[in-house]
């Protein structure tokens, strides 16, 4: 592909897409010193940042109000309003429908933002996909809608979102940020905008081996996590605590990297991308990526293995699950954040109260009109926890008083290993 001659500073961004991942991008644009339009289609979401009202924890609310104030930051979910900008970030959700990879907010939004392009544009997909969805998916139909070509008259490429959310020290703008582009011209475009924002880029050869290195981030943990959790079904059997082995084992200063067992993973992440890898490869190869298999299998079957060691432990004490009242500490899929994309704690609770307990829950960051309907949320007390016949800790918040559940739980079962004492189980 030729190239275009260079432009003028790019200092006009829209992202599309306000969630755990382009809020962030937004924000630290606009402090970044970018014009940044942030656009979504939830009216709620953009009435609340409007407001400078965050929804992510990340991202409290004295960070957006003086860029909103300023006008550095600006939200909407009118498209007419994103006319005119320099670089549009895609950070739109990629969900799995029926095992199937669902594109459908990436084509949207490639084609609604393609009438606006102009000449120069760079345009980077940030959403977690297969390989090659960049070129296959996205370029035709940023090409259609524009009528520029890729590569002469627009920049194209694929950066893989690096957010952990409840992260304290690797932030978005300190973690190393993979870069790339269909040809030279739209690499260099693209890093140029990422290291004003970020401390370091590195860029790789193409948009698909930028695919494949956030599938395969993911895989990793996926994998690990799911070993883990099937040595912890089998070491308690074995009279093993698979704690202190883990402990133990993380001593290692070489070859070993420390994974905790849970209830599950949830999560954009961890339930869907491997997926998207797994599906890839059946569909152009005809191969099933059997470690990918076998972790998710282990990994979905989590909250009922879990569900399983409460019933059992409350039938040591000649208590049923059916009527039981049961304290739910957690249903987030992560500890100090309010994210209950797949969560495994929300499937527990679920499960719990198919087999007729009667569930409430802390969760003191999350959305309550996100959790389950027939959930009661309630706070911590030395009231609440004496009256529950079983303490189920499933995400550990930081801000939990454990000590409290510790002295007056009259049984605790505990999938993050933050309780100790004669009443405790532990997963």
């Amino acid at each position: 592909m030729g190239s275009m001659a260079p432009s003028a500073p790019r200092n006009v961004v829209l992202v599309v897409g306000l969630g755990y991942v382009g809020l962030p991008l937004a924000v630290r644009a606009a402090e970044a010193g970018f014009r940044v339009t942030g656009l979504d289609s939830d009216e709620q979401r953009v009435k609340r940042l409007e407001a400078a009202d965050s929804y992510i924890e990340d991202i409290p609310d004295e960070r957006l109000l003086p860029l909103l104030d300023s006008g550095q930051l600006s939200v909407t979910t009118d498209y007419a309003d994103a006319a005119g900008f320099d670089v549009c970030v895609i950070s739109v959700p990629t969900p799995l429908r029926d095992g199937t990879p669902d594109l459908r907010c990436v084509e949207s939004a490639g084609r609604s933002i393609a009438p606006l392009m102009r000449p120069g544009a760079v345009v980077v997909l940030e959403s977690t996909t297969y390989p090659g969805t960049t070129e296959e998916i996205l370029l035709p139909i940023l090409e259609a809608g524009s009528g520029l070509r890729a590569g002469k008259g627009f920049r194209l490429g694929y950066s893989p979102e690096r957010i952990d959310p409840g992260n304290p020290r690797w932030r978005l703008e300190n973690t190393p940020k993979v870069v790339s582009g269909i040809d030279d011209d739209s690499l260099e475009a693209i890093m140029e905008f990422y290291d004003r924002i970020v401390t370091r880029t590195v860029p790789v050869s193409s948009p698909r081996t930028a695919e494949l290195t956030k599938l395969l981030e993911n895989t990793f943990r996926q994998v690990n996590i799911a070993l883990v959790n099937e040595l912890a079904m089998c070491a308690r059997p074995l009279g093993v605590d698979i704690w202190e082995a883990v402990d133990a084992a993380s001593t290692k200063p070489f070859g070993y990297m420390p994974f905790t067992p849970g209830p599950g993973v949830g999560g954009h992440c961890l339930p869907v991308d491997p997926s998207y890898l797994s599906w890839q490869v059946r569909q152009k190869l005809q191969h099933d990526v059997r470690f990918v298999s076998l972790a998710h299998e282990i990994n979905e079957h989590m909250p009922e293995y879990v569900v399983r060691r409460v019933e059992g432990g409350l039938a040591g004490l000649g208590r049923p699950l059916a009527g039981a009242r049961v304290l739910v500490l957690g249903l987030a899929y992560k500890k100090n954040t309010g994210d209950v994309r797949e969560s495994p704690a929300v499937i527990v609770a679920e499960l719990l109260m198919a087999r007729g307990a009667r569930v409430r829950a802390v969760e003191p960051h999350a959305d309550p009109r996100l959790l389950p309907p027939r959930v009661l949320c309630v706070d911590l007390t030395e009231a609440e926890i004496a009256a529950t016949d079983a303490v189920v800790v499933l995400t550990d918040h930081d801000d939990l008083d454990y000590g409290l559940v510790e002295r007056h739980a009259a049984y605790v079962f505990d999938a993050r290993n933050r309780c100790r004492g004669d009443r405790i189980d532990r997963l």
